[in-house]
């Protein structure tokens, strides 16, 4: 079963794809066969459920919750279910010619095993080898059918009962079924608002520290794109080059404008980045949400550290400093304790076809913000290498030689520009991707709103300022283009399944 191998997002968009390349039978051998190799290495298990985000079975669901499976894919299905969730499985029926596949299959068995003999001869030999031995339909034991949360969750009320899915269940559902389940299950306690926060910055909880850092990431990106569209060039950058803008005009007709366009679309990532930030501070973090606190935690491990990039061109910039040595501590005030309290309130479950639309939408906006980390790390390789790529050579009509002959500073300054946006696309990048992977839940408008909000902030700025400044190349603007049609087709798959009532 192909649902072992992969999320939902991938499962459900991509099943189609992979039975239709390889065959049905083929891909799922290919599946089985490479999660199992995965599990199976040093902090294999660990790493899938974290890239998943499947925390531990919760205390009253263990050893009582998981799957049913045929003998024939019992191996996998030990190793692979409990990093889903699944605290037990069901392997069966066993036949007695049966019994060598499973001694291997519970070979470093990871979850609680309960083998369903075919006969009462069967059951005899393999009772030594498993937690358990049923035969027939015990009535503790419930075996869905239906992929429904609510059907899961009613059946798991009964504290004596042990729920197991049977492979219909997770074909139909995806490998993320074993979680929402879990989710839906949670106990919330109230949404706290700003007057629960309170006046005493000592008495805060992170979630604010967040939102501040997010806010302030904004309005330093709405001042930037300010400054840019107004002098561009500030005091410090003048005594730096030596020159004012009417003199880096001298030297090229186009080089204000490029200087413009750089900033500029530095200065709409900030506005992105401070989006994004927000809203796991807000939407995530205050809601108790853990892998809202993660995702900031590694955007940010990513963000700051970028800001060492002057030791490599030389130059400080004193407000850019300045910012992130205020804003670091208010991060780490931010992220340094994991949320105690849920208190999330899942929507029910909508139409199907809904959910598998919104599953597509996910996966674009997963590797839309997987492209982006690419572009931001080669932006940031050239700035601190090359500074300039071809495009941008033709645009100005002009080669560095010719640049660092009437100014050797200019070259550091513009990389400047250029490593730093790249960085923070980066640290954008990687918040837009953990939302999009850990977030995509039915209900949570504050999902789509964020990357709406991102999408708009980062993209929009990049192409007005290009269509103004007349730097239209196709090749230079071919991946914004692309992120752009990505992300609304995401967006608008999804609509309908965030935005859900809740």
């Amino acid at each position: 079963m192909t649902i072992w191998r992969m999320p939902d997002w991938t499962y459900h968009p991509l099943r189609p794809l992979a039975a239709a390349a390889l065959g049905v039978r083929r891909s799922q051998r290919a599946a089985l066969h490479g999660l199992a190799t995965i599990v199976k290495r040093p902090r294999g298990a660990k790493t899938v459920a974290a890239v998943l985000d499947h925390p531990p079975v919760p205390a009253d669901l263990l050893g009582r919750f998981g799957a049913s499976v045929p003998v024939g894919v019992a191996k996998e299905a030990i190793r692979a279910l409990p990093v889903l969730c699944a605290s037990v499985v069901e392997i069966g029926p066993v036949e007695v010619a049966d019994l060598p596949l499973v001694r291997t299959a519970l070979t470093g068995r990871r979850c609680r095993v309960i083998g369903r003999a075919a006969d009462a001869e069967a059951a005899e030999l393999l009772a030594p080898l498993v937690d358990r031995v049923v035969v027939g339909d015990p009535p503790d034991l419930v075996r869905l059918t239906d992929p429904s949360i609510a059907a899961a969750s009613t059946a798991l009320d009964d504290e004596s009962a042990t729920v197991l899915a049977t492979p219909a269940v997770l074909l139909a559902a995806g490998p993320g079924w074993f979680l929402r389940v879990i989710e839906a299950r949670q106990p919330s306690s109230p949404e706290p608002g700003l007057r629960e926060a309170g006046l005493n910055p000592r008495r805060w909880p992170a979630w604010v520290w967040g939102l501040i850092v997010g806010v302030a990431m904004t309005v330093a990106g709405l001042a930037a794109a300010a400054i840019t569209l107004g002098p561009v060039l500030l005091w410090y950058d003048r005594d730096f080059l030596g020159m004012d803008l009417t003199g880096v005009d001298e030297v090229n007709a186009r080089l204000g404008h490029f200087l413009q366009h750089d900033r500029i679309t530095m200065a709409g990532g900030m506005v992105a980045i401070g989006i994004l930030y927000t809203g796991l501070a807000w939407g995530g973090i205050r809601r108790g949400w853990p892998w809202a606190r993660r995702a900031y935690l590694i955007s940010g491990i990513i963000g700051f550290p970028t800001l060492l990039y002057f030791l490599a061109t030389g130059f400080v910039e004193p407000l850019h400093t300045a910012l992130a040595i205020v804003l670091f501590p208010m991060f780490l005030l931010a992220t340094w304790r994991r949320p105690a309290v849920a208190r999330w309130t899942i929507a029910p479950e909508g139409p199907e076809l809904q959910r598998r639309r919104a599953l597509v939408g996910q996966l674009l906006m997963i590797v839309t913000g997987l492209g982006l980390f690419a572009g931001g790390a080669t932006v940031s390789i050239v700035g601190l290498t090359g500074v300039f790529v071809d495009t941008d050579l033709v645009f100005l009509d002009t080669d560095p030689a010719v640049l660092d002959a009437a100014n050797p500073h200019l070259a550091p300054f513009i990389a400047h520009d250029r490593a730093g946006f790249g960085g923070l696309l980066m640290a954008t990048a990687a918040a837009i991707v953990l939302l999009s992977l850990w977030g995509w839940r039915r209900g949570e408008a504050w999902v789509w709103w964020t990357l709406a909000g991102a999408a708009t902030a980062g993209f929009a700025p990049a192409l007005i300022i290009h269509k103004g400044i007349g730097y239209t190349t196709f090749e230079h603007l071919f991946p914004v283009y692309l992120g752009v049609v990505f992300s609304v087709l995401a967006l608008a798959l999804s609509n309908a399944y965030l935005r859900a009532e809740r």
